[in-house]
């Protein structure tokens, strides 16, 4: 029995490491119901390493990871399943299938018996479809689809397995800002609506600052910051972790992070706007 007042998903003095390097370096952390926390960091800083560890695909080269106060190895793989649901940086699909089907897949640690989708399966699969747009894209094949229609059926699958704990590997690529912009807001009001938490790696640190609560942002030499998103993903900070200066623009109640210019007087101001480093 896992103890309800454990978070969704916890990491225990976790390191990875690739080779002789390593990634993330004695990580302990909690991430909780209701926060949507964002991995950020340079190209192969080690996201996609750390979400598949927090994922139990992954063994850590020490520390542990926990779902629910369980730790990953002490749960069968069909309750996982129920539990967390991944949804990996590529999709490959080899044979033709509905786009319907390919998203009732995610149903199967929910199946009994035959293993034969019913009533209530269908309905999370439509569901999922309409909570992103897609349910005009129902009857088509997978393989006639766009790079970022196939993105976001992806992530309506994940979304169907009807996991608590969602973890995303770049769920933004492939799709332009409407799109990305239409998924968050998608996946903010889903966190919102129940007990649940989201993971996700991104490259875009303004629309994590937006929508994301928390963030953690790897250094890639094994060191972090994590913590409340707007704390975390600073100029500072984030200028260190990307190897190039930004500065923090901002314009009334907006704000973003872009790159610095030769010299920070230098930068456009109109009536009303600063920039803070």
């Amino acid at each position: 029995m896992s103890d309800a007042r454990a978070s969704l998903l916890a990491a225990h003095a976790l390191t990875l490491r690739a080779g002789a390097r390593t990634l993330v370096q004695a990580l302990t952390q909690r991430f909780d119901a209701g926060e949507i926390w964002c991995v950020a960091g340079a190209n192969g800083a080690g996201k996609t390493t750390l979400i598949g560890a927090l994922a139990g695909l992954r063994e850590p080269a020490a520390g542990r990871v926990e779902v629910e106060g369980i730790a990953l190895a002490q749960w069968p793989a069909v309750r996982l399943a129920q539990r967390r649901a991944l949804m990996p940086q590529d999709q490959r699909d080899a044979f033709s299938a509905s786009v319907l089907d390919t998203v009732l897949l995610n149903r199967y640690p929910h199946l009994a018996g035959w293993g034969w989708e019913g009533d209530a399966d269908r309905q999370a699969a439509h569901a999922a479809l309409a909570t992103l747009g897609l349910e005009a894209l129902a009857a088509r094949d997978v393989l006639s689809l766009s790079g970022g229609e196939r993105q976001r059926v992806a992530l309506a699958a994940a979304l169907c397995q009807g996991a608590p704990l969602l973890l995303l590997d770049e769920p933004l690529a492939h799709l332009d800002l409407h799109h990305q912009i239409a998924c968050l807001e998608a996946l903010s009001h889903w966190v919102r609506s129940e007990a649940r938490a989201i993971v996700f790696s991104c490259h875009d640190l303004n629309l994590a600052r937006r929508f994301a609560t928390h963030a953690l942002l790897l250094d890639g030499h094994g060191g972090f910051h994590a913590g409340r998103v707007r704390e975390v993903l600073t100029p500072e900070r984030a200028s260190a972790a990307f190897g190039h200066p930004l500065v923090l623009i901002r314009e009334g109640a907006h704000e973003a992070l872009v790159p610095a210019l030769a010299s920070a007087s230098s930068l456009p101001h109109s009536p009303g706007s600063n920039a803070a480093r």
